[in-house]
């Protein structure tokens, strides 16, 4: 089964690329089958990770990052996959 793993951070006003910068930096305790980063307005930063692993699997996460670099809490998700659909081509 994949399970994927949302992290989901707002730096503090102007702090967004050292967010960033954090994010891309952290080691997990094992490489996921996928991961990718994203930015958003509003100094947001995305990590997901893709899984092959029971839903209700220990899976490494990132961490926390220091207090003075957040505006909030990091919001964490995880979800099943549910199937994959391709576009047909033309």
């Amino acid at each position: 089964m994949a399970v994927a793993l949302m992290w989901e951070a707002r730096a503090v006003a102007g702090r967004s690329e050292e967010l960033l910068a954090w994010a891309k930096s952290q080691v997990l305790e094992r490489e996921p089958e996928r991961r990718e980063t994203f930015r958003a307005p509003q100094d947001r930063v995305l990590v997901i990770t893709w899984w092959e692993a029971a839903y209700d699997a220990h899976l490494p996460e990132l961490p926390e990052p220091e207090p003075g670099l957040v505006s909030r809490a990091v919001h964490r998700w995880r979800f099943e996959s549910v199937g994959l659909e391709l576009p047909q081509e033309a």
